[in-house]
């Protein structure tokens, strides 16, 4: 059993993985950059530890530092959280190496799901439905125009490491596939130091649904349902919803089970989601993250169920806490994602909170590092907090959430609340009539800068 932890991250995410170790007995350790010292994370864990200055790259991406600061804790393992070293095969690999236990899946898993084309190539032998596309990259050009027009008009490329939306080109007709190709390849290159690209059908009107899953390592494991991510700005979800309003239960167990099958035949260990393209009934799968998602709250809404915990007992070597036959849906949760950004740009505003209040009641979680004097530098992602609602049912949820959206109040900074409060009169929203085009062409229409 682990007596200390050492969370690799920052932020609301560092808190969660705080407060599931603190309800375990295990002590914890926070890293901090020196613009971080105020930081809620670091004056709630046991043990603080500064590894560098603001900058990401000289501090939450210090990999020597980390792993010093763990020797100097006696830290015995490291949460990675999400973003920054979580996906990073290299750094899983360094981990290990020093005898610390790393809180998530194998490098090899890391590494062949962080190639989206070895991914892709993984779950078709596994048995797991893909898009339509190229059989590994496209080196050239003319061999992009051949690939495209045998997969049919409109493609679109994708650079291999790619993620967040960069690195994706979208070509409707055989005119606009020149430019895209070299757009993808040069943004691939510069973003993540790999121009390799690899082209897909364009999926006209899908949905974006993604499955929890869960490995115990061992050739175990479950699934947890699926959200429905489909409400994206330029390919960031914004709201998430579990269970998706487009799936039914006999659709949810059939996913689910190919996905745990999957991920059970090559042994995962720990949480990963495995996202997809929905659309005419058919799922396409699109990459997979091995990693807890900034929305797992959703899937912990419906389930009863604390993800964070369950990685730190896989991670000690212990069985899961439950079994499939467990995992019944209970009700309907939501989530928003609150950005200091100002509308209708959604620029970055960091700055000063001069007052910050929660929302509370029954089925309504906050998620939040924030607090009135705290300071939110400018380095990092502008991701400031989640609010999540439960509800016996979706549109319970939907009236809680707006209620909820009431109550929460962050001043000093502009933050994203506003899109909120206005996305919940739309029919579309209520109705769940929605996909990953939906949002963009709204904004287009009601939130033009």
């Amino acid at each position: 059993m682990f007596t200390k932890i050492l969370i690799a991250n920052r932020g609301e995410i560092a808190l969660r993985v705080i407060r599931a170790a603190r309800e375990m007995g295990i002590q914890t350790v926070a890293v901090h950059s020196t613009a971080d010292s105020d930081a809620m994370h670091v004056r709630m864990a046991d043990e603080a530890i500064c590894i560098g200055p603001p900058s990401g790259t000289q501090s939450y991406l210090n990999v020597a530092a980390i792993i010093s600061a763990c020797e100097i804790t006696g830290a015995e393992a490291i949460h990675p959280g999400y973003g920054f070293l979580s996906e990073n095969q290299n750094f899983v690999q360094i981990v290990e190496d020093h005898g610390i236990k790393f809180i998530g899946p194998s490098a090899e898993h890391i590494s062949i799901m962080g190639d989206k084309i070895t991914a892709k190539d993984t779950m078709k032998k596994l048995g797991v439905p893909c898009v339509p596309g190229s059989d590994g990259g496209v080196p050239d050009l003319e061999t992009a125009r051949v690939v495209a027009e045998e997969i049919g008009y409109p493609v679109i490329i994708k650079a291999t490491a790619g993620g967040g939306g960069r690195g994706m080109k979208l070509a409707k007709t055989a005119a606009e596939l020149d430019n895209a190709f070299r757009t993808a390849r040069s943004e691939g290159k510069a973003a993540f130091g790999n121009d390799e690209v690899y082209i897909e059908k364009y999926l006209g009107a899908p949905r974006h649904i993604e499955v929890q899953v869960f490995g115990d390592g061992k050739g175990g494991a479950v699934h947890l349902g699926e959200r429905d991510c489909s409400l994206q700005r330029r390919h960031q979800k914004v709201f998430e919803e579990a269970p998706g309003p487009a799936i039914d239960a006999e659709t949810r167990a059939r996913i689910g089970k190919t996905c745990a099958d999957a991920i059970a035949a090559i042994g995962y260990e720990g949480a990963g989601t495995i996202e997809f393209l929905f659309e005419n009934g058919e799922f396409y799968f699109i990459e997979m993250n091995t990693r807890l998602q900034v929305e797992h709250p959703v899937t912990e809404g419906i389930f009863g169920v604390d993800l964070v915990r369950e990685q730190i007992r896989v991670a000690e070597g212990l069985p899961m806490s439950f079994s499939q036959e467990d995992l019944q849906v209970q009700g309907h949760s939501i989530e928003v994602r609150i950005n200091a950004e100002k509308l209708p740009n959604f620029t970055p505003c960091p700055g000063k909170i001069t007052q910050f209040h929660a929302p509370g009641g029954l089925g309504v979680r906050m998620d939040s590092a924030l607090y009135t004097g705290y300071s939110i530098p400018p380095y990092y992602d502008s991701l400031i907090g989640k609010l999540i609602v439960h509800g016996r049912d979706r549109p319970e949820a939907l009236s809680r959430l707006k209620r909820a959206l009431g109550e929460l109040i962050i001043d000093g900074i502009d933050t994203t609340i506003p899109l909120f409060h206005a996305l919940l009169e739309e029919e579309a929203v209520l109705t769940g009539e929605y996909n990953i085009h939906w949002l963009e062409k709204w904004l287009e229409t009601n939130m033009q800068g």
